[in-house]
């Protein structure tokens, strides 16, 4: 069987689930065998929606046919962050809004992925000028309060949400690894959990990003990529 690709996040978009070895996008997820099998569905996600002005960051990632996949941050006038698992060729990118269908397509003319992580660069067409998602370069402290953000999953069958919804989860390990074995951050729910649709989207901390959504078990853990243990890369990459 083919690997799935992944999405997460508090009603945005994730990957797959802990205790299993593929990611899934979000239009991967309608398959019931990538489920756990030793628990019910309850409804999960939860978390709130936000706002254009409290994340103008906001991207989300589109496949060739046009079906929703991964979300993402814009970090530059030309460069979008997502997860590697959400890149191929032919994907687009909207941007301008956390209502999907009111953001603007602009097209990719490349990408790079992180040599170490599921973190991955796409380069916009044309430039998008609005407040960028502010980098760290530092992990955040276990125990701490993080937030996620992401248009997957609203419950754990769906329906992925058409407008942006964030979360706070807590820090409980920053020594694990991502779908593409970098150094990860993992966190468990407070007001939400990442699921399929959120790959790729942000987690932040004290206003900076720190990670990428990577995996997630659809109920309450969720693992993202460490943006501080690609930041060197990404500054070589992106200029940021």
């Amino acid at each position: 069987m083919s690997p799935r690709r992944a999405g997460i996040l508090v009603g945005a978009v994730l990957v797959l689930i802990f205790g299993m070895t593929h990611p899934a996008t979000a239009a991967d997820q309608s398959s019931k065998n990538h489920r756990p099998a030793t628990q019910a569905a309850p409804p999960i996600i939860g978390g709130s929606f936000v706002t254009d002005a409290e994340a103008p960051w906001a991207a989300s990632i589109y496949r060739s046919g046009g079906s929703f996949t991964c979300s993402g941050t814009i970090i530059a006038p030309t460069w979008v962050l997502t997860a590697r698992h959400c890149v191929s060729s032919g994907i687009t990118v909207r941007v301008g809004s956390v209502y999907r269908s009111r953001a603007t397509t602009i097209a990719v003319t490349n990408y790079q992925v992180s040599p170490q992580g599921d973190l991955a660069l796409v380069q916009l067409s044309s430039a998008h000028n609005t407040t960028f998602s502010q980098l760290a370069d530092t992990n955040p402290p276990n125990g701490s309060t993080n937030q996620i953000c992401g248009w997957g999953y609203t419950s754990y069958n769906g329906p992925i949400s058409e407008q942006l919804k964030c979360a706070d989860v807590r820090v409980t390990s920053t020594t694990c690894r991502d779908y593409h074995s970098g150094q990860a951050i993992c966190s468990s729910r407070i007001t939400g959990n990442a699921w399929s649709g959120d790959s790729g989207g942000p987690q932040r901390y004290n206003g900076q990003q720190v990670g990428v959504a990577s995996t997630a078990d659809g109920r309450s853990t969720q693992t993202y990529g460490s943006v501080p243990a690609s930041r060197s890369w990404i500054r070589s990459t992106a200029g940021v």
